[in-house]
């Protein structure tokens, strides 16, 4: 979905924008009313948030504010209807104060003029706040764009590499494992098929799995080479790190047998590589934290593994080689995540960050979790919440400060398809630099032309 034009909106699409900023402000007694919008709903779709929204951060806002209140405008919708209805409240100069966006949504907004900085809104006390020194830089980009914040990440996940500690110990190899380079990964893989594992290697590829190939696979080994997929307002193209990223997918799929190039090209091939990791027919498989958390969970997971404490290893993605990662990294990673920005036409800018800020405080963020286990933005809630999880700490310490954000623009949909389109050429036997030219190829179409990209 692309953000509306900026010609005049029709009488019916500014029905559908909210009332103006602050609705109810400036009432009797001199009271400020600041609105929150997201797209949860009790009873209805994200649920937890609009409880905690209401049950706790209103009320107690509200106490330490006195003569400010805040009001909740719930959505329960589809995440595109959502982004088109606050899209519309921007493009009218009206909506709530506090908004949640999807962190792959912020450059977008952002060129369309629709939110602007942080500090632009609420004023130079935003960079005073305490909250910045307790989320590491790079969390902190799932709300930069251009240099930038924009929003602040409400929550993020990480990648990483999982492993299974028996089919290593089958292959001769260590129940601690942590590679420092691709070579490093395929040689576990080849030791792995040599002791008879069905697929040594999972990772993601072709267009059957969707973003899953993209943010699971692509991305992070472009990282690993060095690059980003959009930097400096350019595209990256049919780059020495493209090729190098492709190049691993031929050694993975082509007739090493390391992976199973079918997996990749089934409707439920991401499911089934689930299901046979749980199995134990997979040695190593690139994914999110979500595979840990709630896909292999022992009790209530999707494919529940009940050894999965003493079974299963994980380790950080290694860069192709020693500091040759983004930012010169030994490893990387790449995340997702909502934010919450602030709406630049708000009547009252300053209570309205007050209000943000106080969302992201640790007190706020702990509320939110209401006991859960998940890793938060913030260092000291993850400290003291993520100790029952080794894993998950492990993924707040280790892989957040270095991972990175698809960016977030109009066209990255596309942009993404091509690249699935690209690892599905190579399966399929293209050689990785016709896989990269043909995918430049598209690429120039997609983003204006040969102008716009880089590599």
């Amino acid at each position: 979905m692309r953000l509306p034009r900026r010609p005049a909106l029709t009488a019916a699409a500014t029905l559908l924008a909210l009332t103006a900023c602050g609705t109810g402000a400036e009432s009797g007694g001199g009271s400020v009313t600041v609105t929150i919008a997201a797209n949860s709903i009790e009873g209805g779709k994200n649920a937890e948030s609009a409880q905690w929204i209401k049950q706790w951060v209103i009320p107690e806002f509200e106490k330490t504010h006195p003569g400010v209140k805040v009001l909740f405008r719930p959505s329960g919708v589809d995440d595109e209807q959502y982004k088109t209805k606050i899209a519309l409240d921007f493009r009218s100069r009206t909506g709530a104060d506090v908004i949640d966006l999807d962190g792959i949504w912020v450059g977008e907004f952002a060129q369309a003029g629709y939110i602007k900085p942080l500090t632009d809104v609420g004023g130079a006390t935003v960079e005073q706040w305490e909250g910045w020194a307790k989320i590491p830089q790079a969390v902190q980009g799932l709300g930069v764009f251009d240099g930038k914040k924009y929003g602040l990440p409400q929550g993020t996940d990480g990648r990483v590499l999982y492993y299974n500690k028996t089919l290593f110990d089958k292959a001769g190899l260590p129940a601690t494992w942590q590679p420092t380079s691709w070579q490093d990964i395929i040689d576990a893989a080849t030791e792995l098929k040599a002791a008879g594992v069905r697929t040594p290697l999972q990772i993601n590829a072709g267009t059957a799995m969707g973003e899953a190939t993209t943010m699971q696979g692509v991305l992070p080994l472009l990282a690993g080479a060095g690059s980003e997929i959009y930097a400096d307002g350019k595209w990256t193209g049919a780059s020495s790190a493209l090729k190098d990223a492709l190049g691993l997918y031929q050694r993975i799929y082509g007739r090493s047998g390391l992976g199973d190039p079918r997996l990749q090209q089934e409707a439920k091939g991401r499911d089934k590589s689930f299901t046979q990791f749980a199995a134990g027919q997979i040695g190593i498989l690139a994914e999110s934290d979500y595979f840990w958390r709630s896909v292999i969970e022992p009790r209530a997971g999707v494919a529940p593994m009940k050894n999965r404490d003493q079974t299963v290893g994980y380790a950080k993605i290694p860069a192709q080689r020693p500091g040759g990662g983004l930012r010169g990294q030994d490893f990387v990673s790449m995340s997702g995540g909502a934010v919450r920005v602030l709406n630049p036409h708000s009547k009252h800018p300053g209570t309205a960050w007050d209000l943000l800020a106080f969302m992201h405080s640790a007190a706020a963020t702990k509320a939110q979790l209401a006991g859960q286990v998940r890793i938060s933005a913030r260092t000291d809630v993850n400290a003291d919440v993520l100790t029952a999880d080794p894993m998950l700490d492990y993924v707040a310490r280790e892989v957040l400060p270095l991972t990175a954000y698809r960016p977030g623009l109009a066209v990255y949909p596309q942009v993404s398809a091509a690249l699935q389109e690209a690892t599905a050429a190579v399966l399929n036997g293209t050689p990785p630099d016709e896989a990269a030219t043909a995918y430049q190829d598209e690429l120039e179409d997609i983003v204006g032309g040969a102008a716009n990209i880089a590599g």
